[in-house]
C-alpha cells in the first residue's frame, strides 16, 4: 500500500504521539502511569495494521492532500450546526412553556431530552463508522439533523419531542466521529484543528443564542418558525459535506482493529467524568442562563444578548486553549484554572449585583470555552492513534453527554422562583469541586491503556 510511508511519517511527527518520548524521562521505559508507551517501530506496526478504521467492501472516499483546506472547511461547517439546537430553544423556552402549557418538570425535560440523546446514541458511532464509513455516516446524519430541526419548529408537543430526539441522536454520533477524523486527517495540527472545531461548535451556539429572539420578532412573534429556520444552515453543511466527499480518491479499507480494555482503564473513566461534569455546565448555560437572567429582571432581548456574548467569548478561548494546553508538559493546572473561571462566572451571574452580570457572563464565557475545548482535546491527547481516539470518544461522549444531561434537568427541578437560586448554586458549586478533581487527575501526561486486536479471518478475506 503506497500510502503507508506517508502515514508513518505523520505518526512519527505528530506532536501528540511524539510526546511519548518526552514522557519516557518521567516514567519507566515501556510504561506510563495508567497507560502504555510505544516505540516508533511499534507505531509503524500499528500504522501497517490499522490504516482506515472503517470496514466495508465498497471504497470510502477521502480527500487528497491538496483538498485538506476544503475538508477542514466542511468539517467546521458541520461542527457549526452541532450546538444551534440548544441555545435556540433556551432563548424561546418561556414562550414554548406558555404556548404548550408545559409544567416546570416538562419544561426541564424539553431542554434535557436532546442532551440525553447525546449519550444514548453516541455508542452507535464506532459501529456505523465500521459499517459504512465515518464520512458517509456524517452525511446521512446531517440530513436527519436538518429534518429534526425543521420538525421541532412545526409546533405542537409531538413535533417538539420527535424533533428533539432526532436532533440529539444525529448530533451524538457526529460528535463522536469528528475527533477521530481530526486525529486521522490532521495529525500534525491536532491542537489547532481541535481548537477550530470547538470554536465552530460555540460559534453556532453563540449565533443561535443571539439571533433567535430577533428572528422571532421579525417573523411576527412566532417561536415555531424561529426554531425551524435553524434547519437551513444544517442543510447547507450537508450539501458542502456531500460535494467534499465526491472530490476524494477511492481507497480500499483494511481490516477493522478492535480496541480492548478501554472500559477498564482508570484514565478513560477520569476523562469520562470530566466530560460528564463539563457537559452539565455547558448545557445548563445553553438551556437555563437566559431564563435565569430574565427571572432576575432583564428583558428577553438583553438576556439573549448576554448569553450570546458569553458564548462568543467561548469561541475565542476554545481556540486558544488547545494550542496552549498541547504545549504544556501536562494539563492539570490549566484544567484547574478554567474550571475556576467557569464556576465562579456562572455563580456570579446568579448571585452578583445585576449591574455586574455582563462582567460575570464574560468570565464564565472565557472559562467555559476553554473547558469545552480542553475536554474534547483531552480525548485526542490521551489517545495513541485515530482508532483509540474514536473508541475513547464514543465512551467519553456517550457517557459524558448521557449523564451530563441530568445537569439541566436537575437545575430545572432545583430552581424555585420563590426561594431564588440557593439550591442551584449549591449544586453547581458541587459540580465545580468535582470538576477540579477530575480535571487535575486527567491532566497528567499519559495515554489510555488498551490492547489492539485484528480479526485475522477478516484480514485474510481482504487480501
Amino acid at each position: 500500500m503506497p500510502h503507508k510511508p506517508i502515514v508513518r511519517h505523520f505518526l512519527f511527527h505528530c506532536p501528540v504521539l511524539n510526546k511519548v518520548h518526552t514522557f519516557q524521562a518521567e516514567f519507566p521505559e515501556g510504561k506510563m502511569e495508567q497507560g502504555v508507551t510505544r516505540t516508533q517501530r511499534e507505531v509503524s506496526e500499528l500504522a501497517d495494521a490499522f490504516i482506515g478504521s472503517e470496514a466495508g467492501a465498497s471504497p470510502v472516499f477521502i480527500a487528497p492532500a491538496t483538498g485538506l483546506f476544503y475538508l477542514a472547511s466542511s468539517l467546521l461547517l458541520v461542527a457549526f450546526n452541532l450546538r444551534t439546537a440548544f441555545p435556540s430553544m433556551g432563548a424561546v423556552l418561556a414562550e414554548v412553556k406558555i404556548d404548550l402549557g408545559l409544567t416546570s418538570v416538562a419544561t426541564s425535560a424539553v431542554t434535557t431530552l436532546p442532551v440525553l440523546c447525546l449519550g444514548l446514541f453516541a455508542p452507535l458511532a464506532p459501529w456505523l463508522a465500521r459499517k459504512i464509513g465515518a464520512e458517509r455516516t456524517i452525511l446521512g446524519l446531517m440530513v436527519l439533523l436538518s429534518a429534526g430541526l425543521l420538525g421541532r419548529g412545526m409546533g405542537g408537543i409531538p413535533g417538539l419531542i420527535v424533533g428533539s430526539v432526532v436532533v440529539g441522536g444525529a448530533i451524538a454520533i457526529i460528535n463522536v466521529l469528528l475527533p477521530g477524523l481530526i486525529k486521522r486527517d490532521f495529525p500534525t495540527s491536532t491542537g489547532l484543528m481541535t481548537g477550530l472545531y470547538s470554536m465552530a461548535l460555540l460559534g453556532g451556539a453563540a449565533t443561535a443564542a443571539g439571533i433567535t429572539i430577533p428572528l422571532k420578532h421579525a417573523l411576527g412573534g412566532g417561536w415555531t418558525m424561529a426554531l425551524a429556520l435553524w434547519s437551513l444552515p444544517a442543510a447547507v453543511a450537508c450539501a458542502c459535506w456531500f460535494f467534499q466527499l465526491s472530490k476524494g480518491t477511492a481507497v480500499t479499507r483494511m481490516a477493522t482493529p478492535h480496541i480492548r480494555g478501554l472500559w477498564r482503564c482508570a484514565l478513560a473513566w477520569q476523562l469520562t467524568l470530566f466530560m460528564v461534569l463539563q457537559a452539565m455546565y455547558s448545557f445548563t448555560v445553553f438551556g437555563w442562563l437566559a431564563p435565569f437572567l430574565r427571572d432576575r429582571g432583564l428583558a428577553p432581548l438583553e438576556s439573549s444578548l448576554i448569553v450570546s456574548s458569553s458564548i462568543l467569548l467561548q469561541t475565542a478561548t476554545c481556540l486558544a486553549a488547545p494550542l496552549i494546553a498541547t504545549r504544556l508538559p501536562n494539563q492539570s493546572w490549566f484544567n484547574v484554572i478554567v474550571v475556576l473561571l467557569t464556576t465562579i462566572g456562572f455563580l456570579g451571574c446568579l448571585a452578583a449585583p445585576i449591574q455586574s452580570v455582563w462582567f460575570w457572563a464574560g468570565v464564565q464565557g472565557i472559562g467555559q470555552g476553554a473547558l469545552t475545548s480542553i475536554a474534547i482535546a483531552m480525548i485526542v491527547l490521551r489517545s495513541e492513534n485515530a482508532h483509540v481516539a474514536a473508541e475513547l470518544s464514543g465512551m467519553v461522549q456517550g457517557i459524558g453527554y448521557g449523564v451530563g444531561a441530568l445537569g439541566p434537568l436537575l437545575v430545572g427541578m432545583l430552581y424555585k422562583p420563590s426561594i431564588g437560586y440557593a439550591h442551584v448554586e449549591i449544586f453547581l458549586s458541587a459540580v465545580g469541586v468535582a470538576l477540579l478533581y477530575f480535571g487535575y487527575t486527567s491532566g497528567r501526561p499519559r495515554f489510555v491503556s488498551v490492547q489492539f486486536e485484528v480479526d485475522q479471518a477478516e484480514a485474510a478475506a481482504r487480501e
